[in-house]
């Protein structure tokens, strides 16, 4: 099965930028890019315009911009951390915010990692390929089956 990532960003430079950095890096999974908070918290739910969605595939990895339209960042994680079928999913916050409360809150809320976007392309690149590296390849996950 392959391992989702769910991409949440609002910025389409920045998305590009994501995507790019992780052909690149050779991180060939898919890549569902959801625009807003809603649009984000609507495919993991099954509903709005993922209405039938398999939600038993759920993404491995979920970065996640806090700046975005309709709902932000950190109420999409507070949503995905108070429901069943997505509180243990990883989130990773990818923000331009230097905001020391953005993060604080962000760990509160229950991320699992928090980067700061940098500007420079080589040092994204090696954040993504780190990211990579331990949430796709080396992060161990319970499958719905261990928690039996």
């Amino acid at each position: 099965m392959d391992k989702i990532i769910l991409l949440v960003e609002d910025n389409p430079d920045d998305e590009m930028l994501t995507i790019r950095a992780l052909k690149k890096n050779n991180i060939l999974n898919e890549v569902v890019v959801a625009r807003d908070g809603v649009q984000a918290l609507d495919y993991l739910f099954g509903e709005g315009e993922h209405a039938g969605r398999d939600v038993s595939i759920q993404p491995q990895v979920i970065l996640l911009d806090l700046k975005l339209p309709k709902i932000d960042g950190l109420e999409v994680l507070k949503r995905i951390r108070s429901d069943e079928r997505t509180k243990l999913l990883p989130v990773v916050i990818l923000t331009t915010s230097n905001e020391q409360r953005d993060m604080i809150s962000s760990y509160e809320l229950g991320a699992n990692s928090y980067i700061r976007k940098p500007v420079d392309f080589d040092q994204f690149m090696d954040a993504v390929r780190q990211l990579g590296l331990y949430w796709l390849v080396l992060n161990e996950f319970p499958t719905p089956r261990d928690s039996h």
